[in-house]
């Protein structure tokens, strides 16, 4: 979803608590209907011209034999449907048995994730027998990757060595508020005409158009992160159109979003805790310690050392958190950066960390349009505090609890502080016309903190929440848990479903290679198409 953040130790103890009182007030069961897809109404209207322009064409990969691609047009102003249009990039895994249950719209998260490699891996992850059920779309949102226009705001924003994130001076400060002064200026200065038309309702209602384009009375949706946020937004507007609604990695609908960003924090530095009292379990491999708070010293010795040095020339401190912020989100990459950290600081050999920065860390040019869109809907979804005074107090004080991640993710959102289009009012998804919805969500996950699950199944009248006890990564579904997975097709297939508790994957070991990630039973593909940062 948003920029990663930190959590701590305490925010376990508390999430099992919460869970615990989730699990007593809501254990009935939920039930939709099974059956066929809903009956296709004939498309009226911008929906009948869109649907008679969709055309879908192969563009087949080794991987998914039967993908294809289509582009959509969609308004930019909604409220003005015969104006300016745009194209949102699009792709299909067709259904294949004989009776279909509609479209299954996939959505990676961000904002800013391109959704077209996801169909694929969707349609390949479900069992055979539910994926042949669904037509699994994939999608660019207006903005991103192959949709036009694409976004690009700030090309170079995060070349490195950056400014410390840490402001432990003026201008230190004064440099990372030029940097993000400059990204919200040359984003209006490029994209002035289309910026007032990027956030989540407009994409919500661009969802509309494409279920009318295909024919589809009703739609289905699985979202993770972010995308568990536009589902909810596109479920608010339009109930009676929701077919089935999994949301895997819940955004807190009531901290949109310098709330939900200030939560990340301190989920993060917890996040990054648990990774550091792993490599102490592992002292005789890594040499870094056997108490975690001694390997947690060494790791900001790292930092402070990569302050007067970067390694490489590439990796000063705020590289160096962009590169373990990924061990956040995904377990599986711990056994690399371990490698990394250790390296640097027992063996005094960079080359693995900045091995590591230029794979975890280091921003593609393909990027800056995933970031540029992010920047976009958040500064747009909702409104920011413009005095930087507050900011300033707000990360201090988050920072002294939560060190690991606070500053870098401030600077990660702070163009907010100087964005120019005026933000909107984020929508109340409280939603009593919904059918049933499928919640998954990991207690220690860091991105979006467990309170937030459990806020959105209030406001989901009826859905049901699946949790993975123990579990810290992000994005848990059709990534290896075989309980969780059983859930998620069981849903898709019959709409039945009921609040679960699954247990953890086991965490991994430690690899003899830097260049191995340990295989999830798909979490590493997943993790892949997920991102980083959303």
């Amino acid at each position: 979803m948003l920029h990663p953040a930190k959590k701590r130790g305490t925010f376990t103890k508390r999430a099992a608590v919460l869970l615990s009182i989730a699990t007593a007030t809501v254990a009935a069961a939920v039930t939709s209907p099974a059956g066929a897809a809903p009956t296709a109404a004939a498309p009226t209207g911008t929906a009948a011209a869109a649907a008679a322009a969709l055309r879908w064409t192969g563009c087949a990969t080794p991987r998914y034999p039967t993908l294809q691609c289509a582009s959509l047009k969609v308004p930019l102003d909604h409220d003005h449907p015969a104006g300016r249009q745009i194209s949102l990039a699009l792709t299909r895994v067709p259904h294949t048995a004989a009776t279909s249950q509609g479209p299954l719209l996939v959505n990676p998260g961000g904002p800013g994730g391109s959704g077209r490699a996801l169909a694929g891996f969707i349609a390949s992850a479900l069992p055979k027998d539910v994926a042949a059920q669904y037509d699994v779309i994939g999608f660019d949102p207006r903005g991103v990757g192959k949709s036009e226009p694409a976004l690009d705001c700030g090309p170079g924003h995060f070349t490195p060595v950056r400014p410390d994130s840490v402001p432990l001076d003026a201008q230190t400060e004064r440099a990372n508020l030029d940097r993000v002064k400059s990204f919200a200026e040359s984003c209006q200065t490029r994209h002035a005409d289309v910026l007032p038309y990027i956030g989540t309702v407009s994409a919500a209602r661009d969802l509309e158009v494409l279920r009318g384009a295909l024919g589809a009375a009703k739609l289905s949706y699985f979202g993770y992160s972010y995308g568990t946020y536009l589902g909810a937004v596109y479920a608010k507007l339009h109930p009676g159109r929701v077919h089935r609604l999994v949301l895997d990695s819940v955004v807190d609908p009531g901290g949109v979003w310098y709330e939900d960003n200030l939560a990340q924090d301190q989920a993060f530095d917890a996040r990054h805790k648990a990774f550091l009292a792993w490599v102490a379990q592992y002292d005789e491999k890594y040499g870094l310690g056997a108490d975690p708070a001694v390997v947690e010293e060494r790791w900001y010795a790292m930092r402070d050392a990569l302050r007067a040095t970067p390694a490489g020339g590439k990796v000063g401190p705020a590289e160096l958190e962009d590169t373990f912020m990924p061990g956040g989100y995904y377990n599986g990459y711990w056994p690399v950066l371990a490698e990394a950290f250790s390296a640097y600081a027992v063996t005094e050999d960079p080359k693995p960390l900045v091995a590591a920065y230029e794979r975890f860390g280091a921003v593609e040019p393909s990027a800056g349009n995933s970031y540029s869109v992010y920047t976009a809907v958040q500064c747009r979804d909702s409104a920011w505090p413009k005095d930087w005074n507050q900011w300033r107090a707000d990360m201090w004080r988050t920072h002294a609890k939560a060190p690991f991640m606070t500053w870098n993710n401030a600077w990660y959102n702070a163009p907010c502080a100087f964005w120019r289009t005026e933000p909107l009012a984020a929508p109340d998804v409280t939603n009593a016309d919904l059918p049933p919805a499928l919640l998954l969500q990991a207690t220690d996950d860091a991105a979006t903190p467990f309170e937030g699950a459990l806020s959105m199944k209030g406001k989901l009248k009826g859905s049901a929440l699946v949790v993975e006890e123990g579990g810290g990564n992000h994005g848990v579904s059709l990534s290896g848990n075989k309980c969780l997975d059983e859930k998620v097709a069981g849903y898709l297939r019959t709409g039945q479903a009921s609040d679960a508790t699954c247990a953890a994957q086991p965490a991994p070991k430690p690899t003899t290679s830097t260049r191995a990630v340990p295989p999830s039973a798909g979490g590493t593909a997943l993790h892949g198409l997920l991102g980083f940062r959303g």
